[in-house]
């Protein structure tokens, strides 16, 4: 009895873990707040006054959670003060129903890939197992950066070969692979969330114009 209790207990501590909010600073004066329980999780950001990506993916609730979500909108977003919000097929209608309406919030922009029953205001092109993976690395731990930053390789000079490249070797009987002919081992792909990436992208371009 005391094993399951203790079992029940750790569940329960990993459930809150999980419903808590995920908070990170994108420099620039960008947050990003994923929030899984509404509108409970909305209480602990920081008040209005720059832009957010708020993440709703995967996010469920009814129509009293839709309302807290909308006054939530309402007064964080603003023309100056954009909320960029990451959405899917997967977030629950109704969450989304209140904002259909392009004059529901100003200073809101709706982003994610388009599906039937979803027309976002900027369409992602990513599927829903690409999707699922990046928003779950996150939640492992992932640093932001390395699901938002495409990693750019770069070649790197070995002066050992260099080296090796400049000698006259005479010998026929030597069959050994030059270095620069040996395979290299290739980098595993970057996981990469293309709708946070588009958020950002989308708040360092209006910086850029200065329209926030």
């Amino acid at each position: 009895m005391k094993t399951l209790f203790l079992l029940l207990l750790a569940a329960g501590l990993a459930a809150g873990v999980r419903a808590a909010p995920l908070e990170r600073d994108l420099g620039r004066g960008l947050t990003y707040l994923r929030v899984h329980a509404l509108p409970a999780d909305l209480a602990a950001p920081e008040a209005a006054g720059h832009p957010f990506i708020l993440d709703v993916r995967y996010a469920r609730g009814g129509a009293g959670d839709a309302a807290g979500l909308l006054a939530w909108l309402r007064q964080h977003a603003s023309p100056r003060h954009p909320v960029f919000l990451l959405a899917n097929t997967a977030t629950s209608a109704a969450l989304l129903a209140p904002l259909n309406s392009p004059e529901a919030v100003t200073g809101l922009v709706i982003l994610g890939a388009a599906a039937p029953g979803f027309d976002p205001d900027i369409a992602v092109a990513v599927s829903a197992e690409e999707e699922q993976r990046a928003y779950d690395a996150l939640e492992r731990g992932a640093a932001v950066d390395s699901l938002v930053n495409a990693r750019v390789e770069k070649l790197r000079n070995d002066e050992a070969a260099l080296a090796k490249a400049r000698l006259t070797d005479n010998s026929d009987n030597d069959n050994e692979p030059k270095l620069d002919e040996r395979p290299k081992p290739v980098p595993a792909p970057q996981l990469i969330d293309p709708v946070l990436q588009r958020a950002v992208q989308l708040h360092r371009s209006l910086l850029a114009l200065k329209r926030i």
